[in-house]
């Protein structure tokens, strides 16, 4: 399992945005905290999967996903890609890869939610608990 401080101390993450020219704080902006953290999933190989991810702040904050490190890629990244990041934060994927040399899925999940205001209190969480995808291991009956 990566928690975030692994994901941190392996990768460097983008600073959060800062207010553009002729932007202001405003009074009722406040940092971004995880509403909604992503569960433990096991999954069938191909079938569809949604690890959830609510977030909140003002302005709405970004979600990005890390998959043990690294950041996941999205069908806003690539067109083609399996997974898709919802307009809630959630990650879909349309189907579930799962392979004997290739387990692309499989793996310890965070999502990191950021603004401009950056890095919250400690007691509101920027980031969420890890979660992990397994695929679920077809048995002989």
């Amino acid at each position: 399992m990566f928690s975030f401080q692994t994901l941190i101390s392996q990768r460097t993450i983008k600073p959060p945005l800062a207010p553009t020219a002729g932007s202001r704080l405003r009074q009722e902006d406040f940092a971004p905290r995880i509403a909604e953290h992503p569960s433990d999933l096991i999954v069938s190989k191909g079938e569809p999967a949604t690890l959830n991810c609510k977030a909140e702040g003002r302005p709405a904050p970004t979600v990005e996903w890390y998959k043990d490190g690294e950041r996941v890629e999205t069908d806003r990244d690539s067109p083609r890609s399996q997974r898709m990041l919802l307009p809630s934060g959630s990650l879909f994927f349309l189907r579930i890869v799962h392979g004997r040399r290739s387990k692309p899925d499989d793996g310890s999940y965070v999502c990191v939610a950021r603004n401009y205001l950056g890095r919250p209190a400690a007691t509101t969480p920027l980031w969420s608990h890890n979660a992990s995808l397994e695929v679920a291991r077809e048995y002989l009956t």
